[in-house]
């Protein structure tokens, strides 16, 4: 079965130090988190790439990766696309407001994908390092999917004391999950930081603890090709259901979307535990843990030197 890993790289406003963090050079022979991410979907027996960027930073993004990718994809027998996220993409009736500027959000940008996908497929974002474990996870959820089990989704679940930044603040989507290991509700928070004790949420200098060993999403999801029309259904609604939502700066978002959906009790989450430390580049300074990281990485063994090297 084709299966699918779709990377979120059309991220705006997130630059640092004038250049597109996600293209930001961070192994050994300047490899970027997200050829870690794909190296290792490869591995665990993805074999279609489908990555979503924007017009504006195509030809950076093909420079940085999109061609090397290609190169060592076709070598591999896995395929490549890309889809767009447009500011313009919206639903028929909907006229794009004067003076908004941004894209709409996570739930837009799959979207993006409808005319590609067309199988189970992984969803992460592009500047996240996710670890092996939940790509092997996902991909075997992902394989057992068949047409009756359309709205049976997984999500990968990451360990909250894993996933701190030790240079600010970081939001993240806590998750309650019943005995089953199946997801019932996710709360967005803001403001977590780490804390002598584990986690806390700092509200303006008020510190309020956190279970540090809570299970967060990081927008690893894995979905079926029947979602892509329910997301275009959300989407509608979206618009339909902005009362007095401020339209220059609302977002569709694809986990509070997956929670709403959760919450009508249309779909079900099997949340996938991962004991992988997470790491990203949130902050400018968290550059060089992410470098040393991965070097740590390199010299016990998780990854060669040459990173594709062992797919071959």
């Amino acid at each position: 079965m084709k299966t699918t890993l779709v990377i979120m790289a059309a991220g705006i406003g997130s630059r640092f130090g004038g250049g597109i963090k996600q293209l930001a050079p961070v192994g050994l022979n300047g490899e970027i988190i997200m050829d870690y991410s794909i190296h290792d979907a490869i591995e665990a027996g993805f074999n279609k790439i489908v990555f979503i960027i924007r017009k504006d930073i195509e030809d950076a993004f093909k420079e940085a990766i999109g061609d090397r990718i290609e190169e060592i994809c076709k070598n591999l027998n896995v395929e490549i696309a890309y889809a767009y996220q447009e500011l313009n993409a919206l639903p028929e009736g909907v006229e794009l407001p004067a003076d908004r500027t941004k894209p709409w959000g996570t739930g837009q940008a799959v979207l993006a994908c409808k005319d590609v996908l067309h199988e189970p497929f992984a969803v992460i974002n592009a500047d996240d390092y996710y670890g092996k474990e939940a790509f092997v996870k996902l991909h075997g959820f992902l394989e057992k999917y068949t047409p009756e089990k359309a709205n049976e989704f997984c999500m990968a679940g990451f360990i909250l004391k894993n996933t701190l930044s030790e240079n600010g603040a970081v939001t993240r989507g806590v998750c309650e999950v019943n005995e089953e290991g199946y997801l019932t509700g996710v709360d967005e928070t803001s403001n977590i930081v780490k804390t002598s004790e584990g986690a806390g949420v700092d509200n303006e200098g008020t510190l309020t603890p956190i279970d540090a060993e809570s299970y967060v999403s990081m927008n690893m999801w894995g979905l079926t090709p029947e979602f892509m029309q329910t997301l275009e259904d959300g989407f509608k609604e979206f618009f339909a259901n902005m009362g007095d939502k401020n339209i220059l700066k609302a977002e569709y978002l694809l986990p509070i979307y997956i929670d709403e959906l959760l919450q009508a009790g249309k779909v079900s989450v099997k949340v996938l535990d991962s004991n992988d430390k997470w790491f990203g580049v949130t902050y400018k300074e968290d550059k060089e843990y992410v470098v040393k990281s991965f070097a740590k990485l390199i010299e016990d063994g998780v990854y060669q030197e040459k990173l594709f090297e062992d797919l071959k």
